[in-house]
């Protein structure tokens, strides 16, 4: 996971280069500071995919291949048969997988997430521009909202916004699968 964890950074610094923009400038543009942007961008620290969905807009590149090195084709529909997504290392502590990754020019990035129970604690918060909306599957899901806590049980839903500081644990000892639409 840490080496896809550097090609996403190494793939975002050749667009930087090639579209001659600073460090500063674009750790600007998404509203972060630039220790974290070269953090990201050296692969030393996890992007969220909030940032990354921000990044691809801005190079006008499709987020499946920021996040994976795959170019989608599909413009008019895309199916996406049962276990075909294509895995997108993110965090260890979830497995995410593009449920729409061969659609070009998305409004929305539509992910089928696993997440294995953390204790509280060990997962770090984060926040992006945008909105989320998240369907519980299956298990039981605690998201936390700027230090407020939801749980979510199967057929619950929740939609936020991106910008409050946040993150989703599974509880229990089973694992948790939802939907996960980033806006």
């Amino acid at each position: 996971m840490q080496d896809d964890i550097k090609d996403i950074g190494q793939r975002i610094k050749t667009l930087r280069d090639i579209s001659d923009i600073s460090p500063e400038t674009l750790a600007k543009e998404l509203n972060i500071d630039k220790e974290t942007y070269e953090k990201y961008e050296n692969g030393q620290l996890d992007i969220p995919i909030g940032i990354l969905k921000k990044i691809a807009e801005k190079f006008r590149v499709e987020f499946i291949t920021l996040a994976t090195g795959q170019n989608p084709h599909l413009n008019r529909y895309s199916i996406v048969r049962k276990g075909k997504g294509v895995s997108v290392e993110r965090r260890k502590e979830y497995d995410y997988q593009d449920i729409a990754y061969g659609f070009t020019n998305k409004k929305a990035q539509i992910f089928l997430v696993t997440a294995k129970d953390k204790k509280d604690g060990q997962v770090q918060p984060y926040s992006h521009d945008g909105q989320e909306f998240t369907y519980v599957l299956e298990g039981t899901l605690k998201v936390y909202l700027d230090g407020n806590e939801v749980v979510l049980n199967e057929g619950d839903s929740l939609y936020f916004d991106s910008n409050c500081k946040h993150y989703v644990t599974a509880v229990g000892c089973e694992t948790t699968k939802f939907i996960a639409v980033v806006f």
